[in-house]
């Protein structure tokens, strides 16, 4: 690629968009996730008895399983909303770039 075409791509108002969403919704997502195991983990320190806890009296499963398992499942549906926004509104935003440049 051109240092032309990088010039105008750089310049271009979608692009700019494009660049300051994607950044400030990873960050979000980020913040989320981060949080999230921050709480885990502080609940483990603070609280190891809650999570020792059994499910039901005479159950094998602790309480600590099922947030576990939340907490892993949680990373896979951020993926699954930045993947659905990737997808729709940044690769419009994308199009629209293309289309400008090729103008």
């Amino acid at each position: 690629m051109d240092d032309q075409l990088c010039q105008r791509i750089q310049q271009d108002p979608h692009f700019q968009l494009l660049v300051s969403q994607r950044q400030r919704f990873a960050w979000l997502l980020s913040t989320i996730m981060l949080g999230l195991y921050l709480a885990f983990i502080l609940l483990i320190a603070f609280a190891p008895g809650w999570l020792g806890t059994p499910l039901a009296e005479g159950s094998s499963i602790t309480r600590g399983i099922p947030v576990g398992v939340g907490l892993i499942l949680s990373a896979f549906v951020l993926t699954g909303i930045y993947v659905f926004k990737a997808n729709g509104e940044f690769d419009t935003l994308t199009q629209k770039i293309i289309q400008g440049v090729q103008q």
